[in-house]
């Protein structure tokens, strides 16, 4: 087959890799991360991805998770849009929605530190990884401190104030291992530092990227994929499923 993979940068080595491994010819598109902060910008871009993709292609991947319900309301078109039963790139970056379940369910007020993630993150944000709880709440607070005091007073409000940082008690750092492992253990560092800083629990996770590997080899079960078919869209389950088709129309 030849596919085509949409997916944010912060996954890029992972859809990489797994692209130069997979039996198939697979394209790769990548697109910034910053969409995430904006999903209804984010959804239209892919949408138009998808749209364009044409009869080259036997499918298109999509290497994201809900993403906020951005993927929400996606349609297939010419050809089947498969993706990933995955609520955020966490759950691709650990392996499994069953990994990522028991991970949320044993330690709710998370946030994750990815390599890929913070070396897409603006120096000194404190938003250098993913927020499990009320992410977008805490960037909302950030925007307004920017625009009222400047970026470097929202910066020092945001610490001080715990606007954030009370949704949290943990900081996880994923090793995917397939980076320089110098540079790894710099990202390493930094959760350390933010964990101690803030008086959160540290803990080091080892990634699985199986998800993103059967993605691009067409290991496409229906226990850990969904495949969306031309006529059909893309609709949050609500449920263990994570996510559905329905008709288009």
């Amino acid at each position: 087959m030849r596919l085509l993979a949409l997916t944010c940068e912060v996954l890029a080595r992972a859809v990489y890799l797994a692209a130069a491994r997979s039996p198939h010819v697979v394209d790769v598109r990548l697109n910034r991360r910053g969409l995430h902060d904006e999903p209804p910008s984010l959804r239209t871009v892919l949408q138009g991805e998808i749209d364009a993709a044409g009869p080259a292609y036997d499918a298109v991947l999509l290497a994201y998770g809900l993403c906020g319900g951005a993927a929400a309301g996606l349609r297939a078109a010419s050809i089947p849009l498969v993706v990933p039963r995955a609520h955020d790139c966490i759950t691709l970056f650990l392996g499994s929605r069953a990994r990522y379940t028991t991970e949320f369910g044993e330690h709710p007020g998370t946030f994750w530190y990815v390599q890929d993630y913070v070396e897409r993150t603006d120096d000194g944000s404190p938003f250098a990884g993913v927020g499990a709880v009320s992410d977008a709440e805490a960037r909302a607070t950030h925007a307004e401190y920017v625009a009222k005091y400047g970026e470097d007073n929202a910066a020092y409000l945001m610490e001080v104030l715990g606007a954030w940082r009370s949704h949290y008690d943990r900081a996880a750092f994923v090793e995917t291992g397939i980076a320089d492992p110098a540079a790894a253990a710099v990202v390493e560092a930094r959760a350390r530092a933010d964990a101690d800083r803030r008086g959160w629990a540290f803990e080091k996770l080892a990634g699985e990227l199986v998800l993103v590997r059967r993605l691009a080899d067409g290991d496409w079960g229906p226990d850990d994929f969904l495949v969306v078919h031309p006529g059909e869209r893309l609709a949050m389950s609500y449920d263990e499923g994570v996510v559905r088709a329905e008709p288009a129309g």
